[in-house]
């Protein structure tokens, strides 16, 4: 399973490298995304500041989108998803390699973000553990969350707006904690940095992500076959 992994993951990154679509689309809209937040909240230093966690997070769900609406449409050209099924490569190392894959864009995708969002917005870093940790944790989510939801929609002709109706009030947990965690560690809580309760949205984040990746491991192999 472990080896399978590896191998999709390297062809779907592989893939990505060459035809530079985060490079050149994702991250174009990601940074267009902060800066209209910035525009909507208007030139309000402290109000940029305190709803910076929020924002990126929001940010974050939307990149998301597009990263793994990318992801399933590597598999979309015809005879594609029949010739990975007939390949022998283990269901459970398939969707972890493209939900691998997607995490690691991801991560990129939210360091360019939380740049942004530092820069723009004013915000200052109270505790940077803290604030890897969430974004690792919530990205874990997302990432194997996204894939299982690719893959449902995969087949179908309305994919590209039925996934985000899909994925997005799903992840409505990560944005929660999320963004809570990013206030403890921005120092922007009700309570400044280090607000209490830190663990237990940690947790949150935790839950989420062993769930998806242990049901994206269950049944991604007949879903691809359902599909």
């Amino acid at each position: 399973m472990w080896r399978d992994a590896m191998l999709v993951a390297g062809k779907d990154l592989r893939i990505e490298l060459r035809s530079r679509v985060v490079l050149h689309q994702v991250v174009p809209f990601a940074a267009l995304v902060l800066l209209l937040f910035a525009f909507a909240l208007g030139p309000d230093r402290k109000a940029l500041a305190a709803a910076a966690a929020g924002l990126f997070w929001v940010a974050v769900l939307f990149v998301t989108v597009l990263a793994v609406q990318r992801s399933a449409a590597l598999e979309s050209a015809p005879g594609a998803r029949d010739t990975l099924r007939l390949s022998g490569l283990d269901p459970a190392g398939v969707f972890l390699g493209k939900a691998v894959a997607v995490v690691l864009e991801l991560v990129v995708l939210e360091v360019l973000l939380g740049a942004g969002a530092v820069v723009l917005y004013g915000s200052t870093v109270h505790s940077y553990p803290e604030l890897v940790v969430s974004a690792v944790v919530g990205t874990v989510g997302l990432g194997a969350a996204g894939t299982l939801y690719g893959s449902l929609t995969a087949g179908l002709r309305v994919r590209e707006t039925l996934m985000p109706f899909l994925l997005l009030p799903v992840a409505a947990p990560v944005l929660l904690a999320g963004t809570r965690l990013w206030q403890a560690a921005l120092g922007t809580g009700s309570s400044g940095p280090g607000v209490t309760g830190s663990g237990s949205w940690l947790t949150v984040l935790a839950v989420f992500a062993v769930v998806y990746v242990g049901l994206g491991v269950l049944v991604f192999g007949p879903v691809q076959e359902a599909s």
